[in-house]
């Protein structure tokens, strides 16, 4: 953690304590996460992770060092929790009978309609 002037209001106090937290978590080379876990916090993670693989989350909604770092490392543990979900694989299904017939029902209702619209044939002639 590395603590860092934050920006907006506080008065005095803004230009001179440093509240803002820099959380930086190696992601990539934690012991403590097993591999799938990694990958997919690093995924989620998205732009917050650079490209040796650190995640950097800045906390500076508070204006409180305490606050802030409490912030910072609750964020932090959200991410990680919600990557330890494993996603729920897709299993390939058929289409209905019924999924089918709607579709082509509708199919030939849209070409009935652009049917309509052409002008008549003149075969009389």
């Amino acid at each position: 953690m590395e603590f860092v002037r934050s920006s907006g209001p506080g008065g005095q106090n803004v230009n001179k304590v440093a509240t803002a937290v820099e959380l930086r978590f190696d992601a990539a080379n934690s012991p403590s996460l097993p591999p799938d876990l990694k990958s997919r916090l690093i995924k989620i993670a998205g732009r917050r992770v650079t490209g040796e693989g650190v995640l950097i989350i800045e906390a500076r909604r508070f204006r409180t060092q305490e606050k802030n770092r409490g912030d910072a490392i609750e964020r932090l543990t959200g991410l990680i929790r919600k990557a330890a979900v494993e996603p729920v694989k897709r299993r390939r299904t058929k289409p209905t009978f019924q999924s089918k017939e709607e579709r082509i029902k509708g199919k030939k209702r849209r070409s009935r309609i652009k049917e309509l619209r052409k002008p008549l044939s003149h075969a009389a002639e």
